[in-house]
């Protein structure tokens, strides 16, 4: 089957499209977020009740189409920065124009405000702050040091924030497990700004590693790495995480590994090679909530 020029040009746009919104980001999140809930906000409840919770898609839905909004804003104020850092993809993502990303950006914001309005109005209230604050981050916030650090990884975590409001669980055992994940995802900014630092210098964003250097920025993330064993021991020694401690034990070994290799390379490439392994982490933590109660699943059927 022989594509036409119209069908070709609608399927290079849609493939930019989606790595403008970065929707394996977004999958992921979705599947983070349901995971949370079944296995860890709401483990008191069988699976397929939260599953098919009404409420819960919604606030999924809203949250998803807002963070995709959120990364289309960003890549709109990043075009030049990114041209630097990511060649690439750079390509991939210009391919839809700057007209058609605000446009769809747009879309993405009304569409989840709306959907927030079925919940309440204080769900309309807290979609719309959200909102705002992607858009005054990748505006104004992420040129500065540790501002910007600090509200990209809030930032990231808010959709599970609102799950938990939804749940009414405010144990320790969720903090702890937020806390981690804040941790490393702190931890994947900085080692991201690291292999950044030739375009975010160029395009004069006062990035931790711009302002203070390599040296500082590799000590705040020792720092970081050590703080991540806080909540980790925390989970595994005070809290039955079933199987998930192992995941817990390979984590802290291979943070361990990142500290030490993050003292060795001065690169770009090696950089984003230890980026890359924090995104790792993390993304073995998502699939790993499944083991906290691995025989949960036949409970509910039994």
């Amino acid at each position: 089957m022989v594509l036409s020029i119209r069908q070709k040009r609608f399927l290079f746009k849609t493939i930019s499209l989606f790595s403008v919104i970065r929707g394996y980001n977004i999958l992921i999140l979705v599947l983070a977020q349901y995971l949370a809930a079944i296995y860890i906000l709401a483990s008191d409840k069988p699976w397929h009740t939260v599953l098919l919770d009404t409420n819960l898609f919604v606030i999924v839905l809203a949250s998803a189409l807002a963070i995709a909004g959120g990364y289309i804003i960003n890549n709109f104020y990043d075009a030049e920065k990114d041209i630097i850092n990511r060649p690439g993809k750079s390509m991939i993502d210009n391919y839809t124009s700057q007209n058609t990303k605000l446009t769809v950006y747009f879309i993405l914001n009304f569409l989840s405000v709306i959907l927030a309005s079925y919940i309440s109005f204080k769900a309309v209230l807290f979609f719309s702050g959200y909102i705002f604050l992607l858009w005054f981050y990748s505006h104004k916030l992420k040129k500065y040091p540790f501002i910007g650090n600090l509200t990209a990884s809030i930032l990231t975590i808010t959709p599970f924030f609102a799950i938990f409001v939804y749940f009414h669980n405010f144990e320790l055992i969720v903090f702890a497990h937020a806390g981690f994940l804040y941790l490393l995802i702190f931890m994947r900014i900085l080692a991201k700004d690291l292999a950044n630092l030739s375009g975010d210098f160029a395009q004069n964003y006062k990035t931790i590693p711009v302002v203070y250097g390599e040296k500082t920025t590799k000590i705040i993330l020792t720092f970081l790495a050590l703080l991540t064993f806080i909540p980790a021991w925390l989970l595994i020694s005070s809290y039955d995480v079933g199987k998930m401690q192992y995941y817990f034990y390979i984590a802290m070994f291979l943070i361990g590994v990142f500290v030490v290799a993050l003292w060795w390379v001065n690169r770009r490439k090696e950089y984003i090679l230890l980026h890359t392994l924090l995104k790792i982490i993390i993304l073995a933590g998502i699939f790993s909530i499944a083991l906290i109660e691995a025989d949960i699943l036949a409970r509910n059927f039994l």
